[in-house]
């Protein structure tokens, strides 16, 4: 009998180097790259009263490169929003209405047999443009939400044998009314976490509603949206969050807030031990620093704050935190965890 072998050392991941970074250079960088965002506040602002947070998520989606969910009752102009934006960048937009009775291939496409020609052809389906609108995505079942799944993480849609790349920029922006109402299906758990951001849609003000009551309540056709950005301009702002500068201590925070989701009661937060069935994964800490950098690049700064990170944490981790039934029984909901954690979680 051989004597058996020594366990291979582990080692710890190697750091990765800090390049030098030229704050006044990189300001000016951000300055002309975001030029593109006040025209297109400007001109969604035109069709879409309020609602400054939801357009706010939007675009940290689009130019963060992630998917944005939008949650709330019918009426609260997520479809308007979302298509008003789309229109307003010259790209490829597609509007797909999920119903009961859609199937995976209505979505992604299908092969089609030429009996002239003895050869079966790719049909592409709607998936193959720049910017998605998944209408009330949780309206179809889940082989069609399931569907999603390659195309939103890989960014490729395989039909057949082949596989071929969606058109860059690639965004799914989808809109789903509350689970609770009739006629809707919960959407998988695999699906929900490659959204970057979940943003829940309120009710507008008083205000707000006055003015969409005489904006809208028209009989006469609304002006029709101008693209006003194309998309090149989107991936030049999508390369130049990468230049973006995230000190070692907003890094730090980032990393604690997503594992005090995990370990609660080793960051102070007793009181929630038991409420947490399941954390945040890494794709949540990838996504926070994501968003956090987009958010920060609309402000037109070249660096990010804590501030930054404590603006996108509810709404880039209200959708990866899974309560117990005992938080359930508590009515305690995964976006008071969230608060607790950021009221707990030191700031640097």
């Amino acid at each position: 009998m051989t004597d058996p072998q020594p366990l291979p050392e582990t080692h710890a991941a190697p750091e990765v180097p800090r390049p030098a970074f030229d704050l006044a250079s990189a300001t000016e960088r951000v300055a002309v790259q975001s030029q593109f965002v006040r025209p297109l506040l400007d001109e969604i602002s035109r069709v879409v009263v309020g609602q400054q947070l939801m357009v706010e998520r939007l675009l940290i989606g689009l130019i963060a490169g992630g998917h944005v969910l939008l949650e709330g009752v019918p009426g609260l102009a997520k479809t308007l929003t979302v298509s008003t934006l789309a229109q307003a960048i010259q790209a490829q937009f597609q509007r797909i209405q999920f119903t009961p009775d859609l199937l995976p291939a209505d979505l992604i496409g299908t092969l089609v047999y030429h009996q002239a020609e003895s050869r079966f052809a790719v049909k592409k389906g709607p998936i193959f443009a720049n910017v998605i609108l998944a209408d009330e995505i949780n309206r179809a079942p889940a082989k069609v939400q399931s569907a999603l799944l390659e195309a939103m993480q890989e960014r490729q849609v395989t039909i057949g044998e082949t596989t071929f790349p969606l058109p860059q920029p690639f965004l799914v922006l989808a809109t789903q009314n509350p689970i609770e109402q009739e006629g809707t299906y919960p959407l998988p758990e695999a699906q929900v976490d490659r959204f970057m951001l979940k943003v829940t849609v309120g009710y507008p003000t008083r205000d707000e509603e006055l003015a969409i009551m005489r904006r809208m309540a028209r009989t006469d056709e609304v002006t029709p949206v101008r693209p006003v950005v194309g998309a090149e301009h989107i991936l030049n702002a999508r390369a130049m969050l990468n230049d973006l500068y995230v000190d070692e201590r907003v890094e730090g925070y980032i990393v604690d807030l997503i594992l005090a989701t995990r370990k609660s009661a080793a960051k102070g937060l007793a009181d929630l031990h038991g409420l947490v069935a399941y954390g945040a994964s890494p794709r949540a800490t990838i996504n926070l620093n994501l968003a956090a950098r987009a958010h920060a690049f609309l402000q037109g700064r070249a660096y990010v704050t804590p501030e930054d990170v404590r603006a996108l944490a509810l709404d880039v981790l209200r959708h990866r935190v899974t309560v117990t039934y005992e938080a359930e029984a508590e009515e305690v909901t995964p976006e008071q965890i969230v608060g607790r954690v950021l009221e707990k979680v030191e700031v640097p």
